[in-house]
């Protein structure tokens, strides 16, 4: 297989890298090669934002997505047929403002100044998602470029959208009042004098895909971008400790903060099949290659209770580059999308070679960080039931417990379900993850609820039945007693929110919800 460069859409033009390690990021590409030293390093580990760039991608409609990912923990070769935009591409022709630049200025949304490029592209990428609603003479703008699909297609978002929008953005010194005010400021503004135009960047980024795999290597090291499932399991099978990238997110950080050295990698992100989602009657199917925000915007039309996890699940430059294959696969005991999609019935679909398995999810996991995976297999997709039949009754929350609201790891990360028929419960599933080495149901307290009446006592002794299913560990994040006090803590709010008599809604059990209303 012949070596190609990565190419890569940049400051207006095509870009070619073809001596940049596999391992290299973004962001040192950014600062030492190209000089673009707008994006700055803080944390090196997709915490801070300091780092933050829009990423575009061609869709199928023949436009372009925009989404900010942290620099700092993505690969150089996973841009091959994107577009790269850092904040020195907002700087108009005549030397002036973005309107997102300009209402930081104007809000006064910056101190120190180190945070704030990172912020001025997640509230970019957030005015290209977006149509722009223009006051004073300029009248009702559109999307840049493009023409404006009209007012009600066309509307700014709400603070609350915002402020998830920037929940990957730290800022030590302004407070982020100000900061938010510029993102509402920023959808009043004249448009921009030169918008992007996204109908030529597709046409640019067509011309830059590839049909076939990418082949990258430097320094003996190969990087591997298949376009179909049958050359990514070929690859697999050809070479089975070639390491699986997805979104960088927790790979990212084994050559940042521990400098590893990954050995030959096969990217995930350029299989189309792995990145589609199928809906059936019976499944929600979401390819391994589906980030986690498009997977959960799909789930929680199914399970709106799946929102707020949604949410607080990392921020969204990581939930934009990471995918819920991933999360599963690596199989940490506190990654969160897993006790919601065991409680819901996931399966996992594994492919090794031309076989094809498939196996409940909390089948895979059979001790810390070990799995019922062969080398060479990979998952190709989750299958979660949909809300049909008997499950049109489900009873289903997940809770996470952690120290911040916002991008933070969970202490304990609790999932519960059951069908109800009439006051009994059928089916419980109850799932835990940072209670044990894996993301472990609860089977013991499961055994006190099957077929039991759904009251209070009930819920009481399912609760004391729980220290008979976890022993946690104590780490800086909490004890085991905490954490096993919260697990059942979480289990009488579900009882409290799921009872038959006189349910309460989850926003009277959120300590958020109650200040806000009270303040």
């Amino acid at each position: 297989m012949s070596q190609q460069p990565i190419r890569f859409y940049h400051r207006n033009a095509v870009r070619e890298v073809s001596d940049a390690d596999v391992t290299r990021t973004v962001l040192q590409y950014l600062r030492e090669d190209a000089r673009c030293t707008g994006t700055k390093e803080g944390c090196a580990e997709g915490d801070c934002g300091a780092c933050t760039v829009v990423v575009g991608e061609r869709t199928a409609e023949g436009g372009v997505s925009f989404k900010a990912v942290n620099a700092c923990i993505q690969f150089l070769p996973t841009l091959d047929g994107k577009a790269l935009f850092t904040v020195e591409d907002l700087r108009q022709p005549d030397g002036s403002l973005h309107p997102v630049q300009q209402a930081m200025v104007d809000c006064h949304g910056s101190q120190c100044g180190f945070c704030t490029p990172g912020f001025v592209m997640s509230m970019w990428a957030l005015y290209e998602k977006h149509g722009h609603e223009h006051a004073g003479a300029a009248g009702h703008a559109g999307h840049s470029g493009q023409g404006c699909p009209g007012k009600a297609a066309c509307s700014v978002p709400s603070r609350d959208e915002i402020a998830n929008a920037l929940t990957g953005n730290l800022c030590r010194c302004t407070g982020y009042r100000p900061i938010l005010d510029a993102a509402e400021q920023m959808f009043k503004a004249d448009a921009p004098k030169q918008p992007v135009d996204v109908k030529a960047l597709a046409q640019t980024l067509a011309t830059i895909e590839r049909g076939e795999t990418f082949h990258y290597e430097h320094k003996g090291q190969q990087y591997d971008a298949p376009r179909t499932v049958d050359a990514f399991a070929e690859i697999k099978a050809a070479r089975p400790n070639t390491r699986i990238l997805a979104g960088s997110t927790d790979i990212g950080l084994w050559v940042t903060k521990q400098m590893r050295q990954l050995g030959d990698i096969v990217y995930v992100g350029q299989v189309e099949s792995m990145r589609q989602i199928d809906v059936s009657d019976e499944w929600i199917e979401i390819g391994a290659g589906v980030t986690v925000e498009r997977g959960y915007a799909e789930l929680a039309k199914h399970y709106p209770e799946l929102e707020e996890m949604w949410q607080r699940f990392a921020s969204l430059p990581i939930r934009n580059a990471g995918t819920i294959g991933g999360n599963v696969a690596n199989g940490s005991p506190i990654g969160d999308s897993m006790p919601g999609l065991i409680a819901l019935g996931a399966r996992v679909v594994l492919r090794g070679g031309d076989t094809v398995r498939e196996m409940a999810l909390e089948d895979l996991y059979l001790a810390y960080q070990k799995k019922d995976m062969a080398e060479h297999e990979f998952v190709l997709a989750l299958k979660v039931p949909t809300r049909t039949g008997a499950r049109a009754n489900l009873k289903f929350r997940t809770y996470k417990i952690s120290k911040r609201f916002d991008s933070d790891i969970s202490a304990v990360c609790a999932a519960f379900s059951f069908i109800a028929d009439g006051d009994t419960i059928r089916e419980p599933r109850i799932a835990f993850g940072g209670m044990a080495a894996t993301p472990k149901r609860a089977t013991h307290t499961e055994g006190v609820l099957a077929d039991a009446q759904w009251h209070e006592a009930t819920a009481q002794a399912a609760m004391i039945a729980m220290a008979n299913d976890y022993a946690p560990l104590s780490d800086m994040r909490a004890t085991s007693d905490y954490r096993l006090e919260a697990a059942k803590n979480t289990l009488y709010r579900f009882w409290l929110e799921t009872r038959p008599n006189n349910p309460l809604a989850p926003q009277a059990l959120n300590v958020r919800a109650v200040a806000a209303e009270t303040a």
